[in-house]
């Protein structure tokens, strides 16, 4: 079992990096991966694959893993080189030690906390705090948390929320509300608002907030800067259900994203490689602005 998952992973290396593939064979990660490089003008000139069984169960002959893989894509776009990341959790099935099957397995996309519920901002009244958004420390802990947990924050099973949260509250941003969880954005020891840990609820706090953090949404991502946040509704439903923030710029100046959840850094910001995409997905630009 071992050495099949070995093998598994040198194909997928050759997948994004070998000019020939069979289409019988091909991985649909690394597909969507360099149509998206491609329409960027970027490549994959190096890549790397690693992996971490996290549990295995037996039933008669068959045998099932579930695993974790490290992916790192040294990328090349107008003669600049940049480092990409992303984890990914996976199972696989093997007979009598044959692999017979391997998928992804995708995260909820809906958080626990009901999306119904938004901030009511214009029903608060309180002293506004003034504060200097600091983006350099909202972004060196976007790249310090990316595929691991704080443990002083609850983790959640769809954690991107929460995760940016952080990244902002590290920034500086103050908190406001508590202890309501319909109203600000806020957490405090084991509680916190919707706004803290709701896709949905952060995009509608952060499009109507007049007082502690707030944002200016913006009509494109290259209006962006470090630090700064963008909503995604995959399915075009009219709810939001991933956020990330902006860690870097690519050579045409566009956002490079960290998020949780999919755990991934320094990933072009439009998703389009990722299995969550569709055609219908809708996007929010927000650039938080100082109090």
């Amino acid at each position: 079992m071992q050495e099949a998952l070995q093998d598994l992973f040198e194909f997928r290396v050759q997948q994004f990096v070998g000019n020939q593939r069979n289409s019988r064979d091909i991985f649909s990660k690394a597909e969507k991966k360099l149509e998206s490089l491609i329409k960027r003008s970027a490549e994959i000139v190096k890549v790397k694959a690693s992996g971490k069984i996290l549990e295995t169960k037996n039933d008669d002959e068959f045998e099932n893993v579930k695993y974790l893989t490290h992916y790192q894509y040294l990328i090349k776009q107008k003669g600049n080189l940049y480092m990409e990341e992303e984890a990914e959790e996976r199972v696989a099935k093997f007979y009598k030690g044959a692999l017979i099957m391997d998928e992804e397995v995708n995260p909820p996309m809906m958080e626990s906390d009901p999306l119904s519920i938004s901030t009511d901002i214009e029903a608060e009244y309180e002293e506004r705090k003034s504060y200097s958004y600091n983006r350099l420390k909202a972004v060196q802990y976007a790249e310090r948390w990316w595929n691991t947990y704080n443990p002083a924050f609850k983790k959640f099973e769809n954690n991107c929320t929460n995760y940016i949260s952080q990244c902002l509250h590290a920034g500086e941003a103050p908190m406001r509300g508590q202890p309501n969880r319909g109203l600000g954005w806020w957490y405090a020891h084991s509680n916190w608002s919707y706004s803290w840990a709701v896709a949905h609820s952060l995009k509608n706090y952060l499009g109507s907030s007049k007082s502690g953090l707030r944002a200016k949404e913006v009509s494109g991502p290259e209006q962006l800067h470090l630090g700064d946040v963008i909503c995604y509704d995959f399915e075009g439903d009219g709810r939001f259900n991933h956020n990330t923030i902006v860690t870097g710029k690519d050579a045409f100046g566009m956002p490079l994203v960290n998020a949780n959840t999919y755990n991934s850094r320094m990933r072009y910001w439009a998703y389009e490689d990722s299995s969550a995409y569709t055609p219908n997905i809708k996007y929010r630009f927000f650039t938080i602005v100082d109090g």
